[in-house]
């Protein structure tokens, strides 16, 4: 795994909108010590446009999030964005209708939809790769969504920490079950909230997930690239970013 460690803009998406605020956020993130990027939630700015702020403060984007319109009905203005801004793994956030009463069929459509995309993706060199969440986990008629797409998709995945421990499963353990599978992981820490009332995302490392073992499971599995992100964040999401940077470099990234 690539121990440069990236950062998930769509933790600082209200930073996002214009390419003045896009060039600022990047700027911040450069000098919290991030060497990587991956590009959720931003302006509808160009290739060229996100090529040349990218490279002006030198973040790598390692993946993207865009949608399934974009990938089903415009796949070529997506395989050119991803070639002109030298990234690699084409993400996808969901299936649709995640929490609006998400169907078996949802499931098995959006897979035989996307096998199409990936294949024609992994023509020109791009992966495309699947984001999990814990609905992902639930049980459909016996069967979990997340399950089908390991049988039958033919593209790979974001393994999202976070939403894993969320589901009651155990990071490190689907890790190494997925293995080459996962490209990309999603470090965010799973927090208890005060008096019982439920779970919470956290800055990594400053929750309860065992980063040692997701680490050490991660690197089993060749997993390409840790990615930070913060969904929801009590505090400024940059400050967040800056204190699980902070906690990954002691845990030999950089």
């Amino acid at each position: 795994m690539d121990k440069r460690i990236g950062a998930q803009l769509y933790t600082v998406r209200d930073y996002t909108k214009t390419l003045e605020e896009f060039d600022r956020t990047l700027e911040k993130i450069a000098k919290i010590g991030y060497k990587a990027v991956q590009l959720s939630a931003i302006g509808p700015f160009s290739a060229e446009e996100v090529k040349q702020a990218c490279d002006k403060y030198h973040l790598i984007p390692v993946c993207t999030h865009r949608s399934m319109d974009e990938y089903c009905n415009h796949l070529e203005e997506m395989i050119q964005f991803h070639r002109t801004i030298g990234c690699s793994i084409a993400g996808i956030g969901a299936v649709p209708n995640l929490r609006n009463n998400l169907s078996w069929s949802d499931v098995t459509e959006f897979v035989t939809k996307m096998n199409v995309v990936s294949r024609e993706l992994r023509k020109n060199g791009i992966t495309f790769a699947y984001h999990n969440h814990d609905v992902d986990f639930e049980l459909f008629d016996g069967k979990r969504p997340i399950e089908y797409i390991l049988e039958n998709g033919d593209f790979d995945l974001i393994a999202d920490v976070y939403w894993i421990a969320a589901a009651g499963i155990d990071p490190a353990r689907f890790i190494k079950r997925a293995g080459s599978r996962i490209k990309v992981a999603h470090f965010k820490d799973l927090a208890v909230k005060k008096n019982g009332e439920g779970q919470k995302m956290a800055e990594v490392m400053e929750g309860n997930l065992d980063w040692d073992s997701i680490i050490d499971a991660c690197e089993g599995a060749g997993v390409e690239w840790a990615v930070v992100e913060q969904d929801i964040c009590e505090r400024d999401p940059f400050e967040c970013l800056k204190c699980s940077y902070q906690n990954l470099t002691k845990k030999g990234f950089c």
